[in-house]
């Protein structure tokens, strides 16, 4: 039986994972700081953080995912999703909209716990992932329509315009890595 744990669930509760969040107003299995998950090291097979990563301090982003990698079994995967400044920065320079964006760069600020830190682009993500003792030919990109989870709409799938997920642009970078 795979071991999974949901990194920051929100609204999404997955069937048949460990659900963790920070905030009681949602369904989770486990209420705790994603810095200092109350888990075992190797506890776990498949990891998965949707716009996770960015809430954590910028200092502290290479030693959260250590943690995490701790969390995993040998050969364990995690899954990441995050805002990618790229697809932002391409996005404002075609559209000249701001206000679309002002959510990927600084989080929905309604809570003094949710707002970004960081942002990150393909380079930048995976410098950071082997920063945390992953290797670099272990990390790739995912696709979420290939996942067991693509039928729980998160913000793996974010597209602009909103929800265009046939014609809109991704905003989503989506990268793996294996431990």
């Amino acid at each position: 039986m795979t071991r999974k744990l949901h990194i920051g669930c929100g609204k999404n509760y997955l069937p048949g994972w460990t659900n963790v969040d920070l905030f009681s107003t949602v369904k989770a299995d486990v209420y705790a700081d994603i810095t200092a998950l109350p888990f075992d090291r190797g506890s776990f097979d498949v990891i998965y953080a949707s716009h996770v990563p960015e809430h954590v301090q910028r200092n502290t982003v290479i030693a959260t995912l250590s943690h995490w990698r701790d969390l995993l079994s040998p050969g364990g995967i995690l899954r990441l999703a995050v805002p990618n400044f790229e697809a932002v920065a391409k996005r404002y320079v075609a559209t000249g909209e701001l206000a679309e964006l002002m959510g990927l760069l600084y989080g929905a600020q309604n809570h003094p716990k949710n707002n970004h830190f960081v942002i990150f682009d393909s380079k930048s993500l995976s410098q950071a992932l082997v920063g945390a003792g992953f290797e670099a030919h272990r990390i790739r990109a995912w696709e979420w329509r290939e996942t067991e989870h693509a039928q729980y709409d998160d913000d793996s799938q974010c597209y602009l315009p909103h929800m265009d997920k046939d014609h809109g642009q991704p905003m989503s970078l989506n990268v793996e890595a294996i431990k």
